[in-house]
């Protein structure tokens, strides 16, 4: 298959990228390589993409409509998975601009353009950040989600109400995906296990917010390129509307939203104590208060990504802390 994917440059972009080409399909590649975080390692990442004959590569903006437009058209891509966007939910605190620009006028360029190449099966990356003050737990795809925290999260919500729109007038199959805290190798640098990591090794203070009382549904990396792998051939249809029980597909649309977690709930001290332990060093720790915009826990129910694909994350977080230092160490010698 072509496939056209934004952000291929990013933590999840390249893995997923990766895996595709491994798998012999064709991949376009599109991404800002904006300064949000150490260029370095998206440079590393997009080097190890371009040894592969089948990939492709345009460096532009989302909001930059011709070159978007130019690169998707030329391609003629049966999928596009839109994993592009601005992350981090503090820095949208500082510069939520950015956010409305790169998040919001960004997605919509890319839908606008499904539309007009008539693509097979969009997806599109959300955060499990949109359930924001929601209690309930876990979350699930068709809970409310009126109660977002931050900037960076209301424009993950701001492109899924767009997306629906879109697919419910011209019939797009969309599929928005919700990912929850992902981490591993190659990821970004400005997330918890990179920055703690960093820190412990040169012995420098870690600041732990909300006095490490919160819970993340720590998601690896190869758990949410495989559950992605899994549902690219499993477009919603409107024939399936109402068949799955308990789901998100919409009522009137080819749309649906799916979680990706490991429905697993980890203490954030239990999570460092475990990193200390694989690093053998005691970590220098800066209990803080919780942060603006940040949400105490997040837990996933995955039961539809079970239904539609069979699939299940399954990585535990210990084993995937040591795969993550591994590569960490011999990335940074």
């Amino acid at each position: 298959m072509k496939i056209f994917i934004t952000g291929s440059s990013g933590f999840i972009g390249f893995h997923l990228s990766k895996k595709l080409l491994d798998k012999g399909h064709a991949v376009y590649g599109f991404d800002s390589m904006n300064s949000y975080y150490d260029i370095k390692l998206k440079k590393n990442r997009n080097e190890l993409l371009k040894k592969y004959k089948k990939f492709f590569f345009t460096k532009g903006n989302l909001e930059n409509q011709k070159i978007l437009s130019k690169s998707i058209i030329k391609f003629k891509p049966k999928i596009i998975i839109h994993l592009a966007a601005q992350a981090g939910v503090r820095y949208s605190i500082e510069k939520p601009r950015v956010y409305l620009d790169s998040n919001i006028i960004g997605t919509y360029n890319i839908i606008e353009l499904a539309k007009k190449i008539n693509i097979k099966h969009l997806l599109i990356a959300s955060s499990s950040s949109v359930y924001g003050a929601n209690k309930k737990s876990p979350f699930k795809e068709i809970d409310k989600t009126e109660t977002q925290l931050s900037i960076y999260a209301a424009t993950k919500k701001s492109t899924e109400s767009i997306a629906h729109s879109y697919s419910n007038i011209w019939k797009i199959p969309t599929t928005v995906l919700r990912f929850f805290t992902v981490y591993g190798p190659w990821g970004r640098p400005d997330m918890a296990l990179f920055k703690f990591t960093k820190g412990i090794i040169n012995k420098k203070k870690i600041d732990i917010y909300n006095q490490g009382k919160m819970y993340r549904d720590f998601t690896y990396i190869d758990d949410i390129v495989d559950s992605v792998c899994s549902l690219i051939n499993k477009e919603p249809n409107l024939k399936e509307l109402g068949k799955i029980k308990n789901d998100s597909l919409s009522p009137v649309a080819p749309f649906r939203i799916v979680n990706i977690g490991n429905t697993k709930k980890v203490y954030l001290l239990n999570f460092i104590s475990t990193l200390e332990k694989e690093l053998g060093i005691k970590a220098i720790r800066n209990y803080m208060p919780m942060q603006k915009g940040d949400v105490k826990t997040t837990l996933s129910d995955t039961t539809l990504l079970k239904k539609l694909t069979g699939y299940k994350p399954k990585t535990n977080y210990k084993t995937g802390i040591k795969k993550f230092l591994k590569w960490y160490l011999k990335y940074y010698n």
